[in-house]
């Protein structure tokens, strides 16, 4: 059975670039008769706000997108991402790290606009004298990584280019790369759609998977919503939060933009439908709406 999941950083509203993450993640597991669980992404603590998690859950349920079981949140799952992370130290695949962000990005080769800065791998042979550990990093060790992704394709990436990434803080937090494979792993989750901006996170999150034994979810990344300008919609941009009076009751708009957004062809009958009569409509559909809207060559 597939089991996918949406899952919010409750660091502000949702806007039409999170609700069409939410539709089409909630679409692709009701139209396989499968489940689709709600995580809190809370792992950023001090951005977090209840008041915002409170109005994403009402964002949700005020357009019929109804969760399978209990709500679950980064925020109770340390326990397990310390035993997994003590799984990668055992294996050899984690080593501390004493460098700044500032002396990464002057020692590091200048990236393309908007790339990462990769690690240069300062202390992959050790920490430096008189230095303490600032994060701990998971090797890459050159490794190409090979997934399939439901609208992308096959994808190929050298993990080099990115360099050693972060896993835990020298603060003791863990790093969202490493809570997201757990988070699944602890749910069952086998099915994972999100934007096309998460998409450079995934050879990671394949990678940690791989050491740790556990299974690969099925990838779906679909199109980003953007602004007049091309760049992505932030949290303040476009909001479709409860709390927008502008918003109330354009609630069947909305999903039919969202419908149509990801390729879904609206019959004539339902152009005046209730949010309900939507949704029930887009779950009997092919699973393979998403092909509709292809990747950029």
């Amino acid at each position: 059975m597939i089991i996918g999941r949406f899952a919010p950083s409750p660091t502000g509203p949702l806007h039409t670039g999170s609700l069409v993450a939410a539709v089409g993640s909630w679409l692709m597991a009701k139209s396989a008769g499968g489940q689709w669980l709600l995580r809190i992404d809370d792992l950023d603590g001090p951005r977090c706000r209840q008041e915002f998690e409170d109005d994403i859950l009402r964002t949700l349920e005020r357009f019929g997108l109804s969760w399978d079981g209990a709500i679950t949140r980064q925020s109770d799952n340390t326990e397990a991402y310390a035993e997994a992370f003590e799984q990668l130290r055992k294996l050899g695949a984690v080593y501390p790290c004493g460098c700044s962000r500032a002396e990464i990005a002057r020692s590091a080769s200048a990236p393309h606009p908007g790339e990462e800065i990769a690690y240069p791998g300062t202390c992959r042979s050790g920490l430096l004298v008189g230095r303490k550990p600032r994060a701990w990093r998971l090797r890459t060790d050159g490794v190409q990584i090979a997934f399939d992704d439901l609208r992308h394709g096959r994808i190929t990436t050298e993990l080099d280019r990115t360099g050693d990434f972060v896993v835990k803080r020298a603060e003791g937090f863990f790093a969202y790369q490493l809570a997201v494979v757990v988070d699944d792993q602890l749910t069952g989750v086998n099915q994972v759609v999100r934007g096309d901006d998460l998409l450079d996170s995934t050879p990671r999150q394949v990678l940690i998977h791989q050491l740790l034994g556990w299974p690969l979810p099925q990838y779906c990344h679909l199109p980003l919503v953007t602004g007049p300008d091309g760049a992505k919609l932030s949290k303040r941009d476009n909001t479709v939060s409860l709390a927008d009076g502008r918003m109330v009751g354009k609630e069947s708009e909305l999903l039919r933009w969202s419908f149509q957004f990801l390729g879904l062809v609206i019959p004539a009958e339902l152009v005046e439908a209730s949010s309900g009569e939507l949704l029930h409509w887009a779950q009997s559909q092919p699973s393979d709406f998403w092909l509709k809207r292809k990747a950029k060559a």
